[in-house]
C-alpha cells in the first residue's frame, strides 16, 4: 500500500480535529511516506516559526530509526553518546521528543510517519496517535 495524499490529508485533518476538541496549542503536522518524502503538511494559525522543522525532524527521526520518537527519547537517555553522534551526522534530522509516530499497515509494514509539534511532546504524541487511529481501517496492505 502507498500512503496517498488523500490518506495523509485525512490523518492530518483527524489529528487537528482531535487537537481542537482537546484545547491543544496550535500545531504543525507533517505526514511523510516511507522514503521520508513529504506527502502533506498543515500549520495551524498562531503555530510558531520552527514548528514545521521540529515536526519534520520528529517524523524523519521515527522513519530513520525505525520506531516512534518516544522510544528514541528513552533510548537516548541511556546512550547519549550514540545519539549525540547520530544528530551530528550531516543531514540527519532527529528530534528527541514524543510526537513522531510511524504509520504502519495491518501487517506491520511501515508506510510513513506523522510528525507533530506545538504542545508538549506527550500531547503532540496523543494527537499523532489519534490521527493514525482514525484511519486504521484504511491501513491495509493490498499488495
Amino acid at each position: 500500500m502507498t500512503l496517498t495524499l488523500a490518506l495523509a490529508d485525512k490523518i492530518i485533518d483527524c489529528t487537528l480535529r482531535y487537537a481542537r476538541e482537546n484545547n491543544v496549542n496550535p500545531l504543525a503536522v507533517v505526514v511523510l511516506d516511507a522514503g521520508a518524502h513529504p506527502v502533506a503538511f498543515k500549520r495551524e494559525d498562531k503555530a510558531s516559526l520552527y514548528r514545521f522543522d521540529i515536526a519534520m525532524a520528529k517524523a524523519k527521526g521515527a522513519l530513520g530509526m525505525g520506531f516512534n520518537t518516544r522510544g528514541i527519547a528513552e533510548k537516548a537517555k541511556n546512550n547519549p553518546v550514540f545519539f549525540a553522534s547520530v544528530t551530528a551526522i550531516s543531514g540527519v534530522e532527529l528530534a528527541l521528543s514524543p510526537g513522531g509516530n510511524l504509520i504502519k499497515d495491518r501487517q506491520g509494514n511501515i508506510l510513513g510517519a506523522v510528525g507533530i509539534s506545538g504542545d508538549t511532546g506527550e500531547v503532540d504524541e496523543h494527537c499523532a496517535l489519534a490521527g493514525i487511529e482514525a484511519v486504521a481501517g484504511e491501513l491495509e496492505n493490498k499488495a
